[in-house]
């Protein structure tokens, strides 16, 4: 049996039983996912990715684009939500693949289920079961070798996550999973170029994979044949992209290691990679230095942030969400937590680029690299101009697994990204109840007061 159909054959399985913890978390990922669609799709390049998706799959059809006022066809529902929920670095992680699951999987099983009328229940499983493929195939790739070698792994691995999670709202048995997963496998996509000379693409990414995904899982239903081993295979994604494969993590420990357990939600706009270093920051600033006392900062980050995310952030809202030395300066200077803080206007700050250039290194580091990714890392030495200095070390973010939100900061988060926009306490009640609802059609009546307008934010 190849590795594949293995785990297509767990996630297909009739028998398998998702408990009510997993369905719990199934819901808060749902509800966080939701708060960065909202907010998401307001921004510009939310906008120009709805556009698209209303000349390519019409007006009028099952699936709603949430913010944007229509509803089109299901592949380009997902593409175009995907994209609004990765839209401003908001978007849960799963730390060891590198990859953010919800903006991939979860706009995916919405527009399904909106097409099919499936169950709350059946959604919040197909939630797990995406999550489960798309973390399993972004650590079987060897994510730091693959994301190193400039491949983005949200749009290389969602579409497994995506596939598997429309096949199990299809009812698909073991065979008709494998074929989706091997037909995603030629859907994967997206690098990293981005974060070397600017762009949008990074945006695309989410959508793109959710889009790619189900399209696979519809080919699969209609009888298009795929590889029996597109993960593991010769030429199987989890061998051609990187140097370092360790296909045996598709399949070890199913059913007792669960992806969905090992989720970050971000309480930062920025790459959580970088999310130590916040953590670091905002304690130091805690103990009333003020950024007029430092002279320099020296940061300790893996090997990955000291190649990619060491960038001058006051050149674009991106640059800003992805620059260590931005963030380090950000949370001395303004409020992380706050989407704002990443405005184009805010990042204009001379303070901010003054702060960013007293960084002067941001070197990888062994003991950050030793965890990376199951548990982020990042340390700062700030020298203040009186010469007293300030050493913290951060190993397990706050947001993480290892540091997790309370349900009343995840609660919070969703206020305070949705806003007006929506009736959140509704919203939010819709979300934990949905286990019971017979199909979707109460949480579409939640979103839709307010959720469905055309608008734009100014971030």
């Amino acid at each position: 049996m190849t590795a594949t159909r293995e785990l297509g054959g767990f996630l297909a399985d009739p028998a398998l039983r998702i408990s009510d913890d997993h369905i719990d978390r199934a819901v808060d990922c749902l509800v966080d996912t939701l708060g960065c669609m909202v907010f998401g799709a307001g921004q510009p390049w939310s906008q120009r990715a709805a556009a698209h998706a209303r000349r390519t799959g019409g007006d009028g059809g099952p699936c709603p684009v949430v913010g944007s006022g229509f509803a089109t066809s299901a592949p380009m529902a997902a593409f175009a939500n995907g994209a609004s929920g990765h839209a401003f670095e908001l978007d849960d992680v799963h730390e060891e693949a590198i990859s953010h699951p919800g903006a991939v999987v979860i706009p995916a099983v919405l527009a399904i289920a909106a097409e099919t009328g499936a169950s709350g229940l059946a959604v919040l499983e197909a939630i797990v079961v995406g999550y489960e493929a798309m973390g399993r195939a972004g650590i079987a790739v060897g994510p730091a070798s693959h994301m190193l070698a400039g491949y983005h792994p949200t749009g290389q691995s969602g579409v497994f996550g995506s596939a598997a999670a429309v096949g199990h709202l299809l009812d698909f048995g073991s065979g008709m999973m494998t074929h989706a997963l091997g037909i995603a496998a030629t859907f994967s996509s997206g690098t990293t170029e981005f974060n070397q000379s600017g762009g949008d693409t990074k945006r695309l990414h989410a959508g793109r994979a959710a889009e790619g995904g189900l399209t696979a899982a519809l080919l699969a239903a209609d009888g298009f044949d795929g590889p029996a081993d597109g993960l593991a295979g010769r030429y199987g994604f989890c061998r051609i992209s990187t140097t370092e494969p360790a296909v045996n993590l598709l399949t070890d420990n199913l059913g007792d290691r669960w992806m969905i357990d090992e989720i970050t939600v971000k309480p930062y706009a920025a790459c959580s990679d970088i999310h130590p270093l916040i953590d670091a920051a905002l304690e130091i600033r805690g103990r009333g230095v003020r950024a007029d006392d430092i002279a320099e900062i020296h940061a300790e980050v893996p090997t990955k942030a000291a190649e990619q995310n060491s960038q001058d952030g006051t050149t674009s809202v991106m640059a800003s969400q992805y620059s260590g030395p931005f963030n380090v300066a950000a949370a001395f200077l303004a409020d992380p937590s706050d989407p704002s803080t990443y405005t184009a206007e805010r990042i204009a700050d001379p303070a901010l680029a003054d702060l960013q250039a007293r960084v002067v290194s941001m070197a990888a580091a062994e003991w950050c690299d030793a965890s990376y990714a199951w548990k982020m890392a990042g340390g700062l030495r700030v020298v203040c101009t009186n010469g007293t200095e300030h050493h913290v070390r951060v190993c397990g973010q706050r947001g993480s697994m290892h540091q997790p939100l309370t349900s009343d900061e995840l609660e919070a988060k969703f206020r305070l990204l949705v806003g007006n926009r929506i009736d959140a306490d509704a919203m939010i009640a819709t979300a934990r109840d949905l286990r019971h609802a017979p199909d979707l059609t109460s949480f579409w009546t939640a979103l839709a007061n307010g959720g469905n307008e055309p608008r734009e934010d100014t971030c």
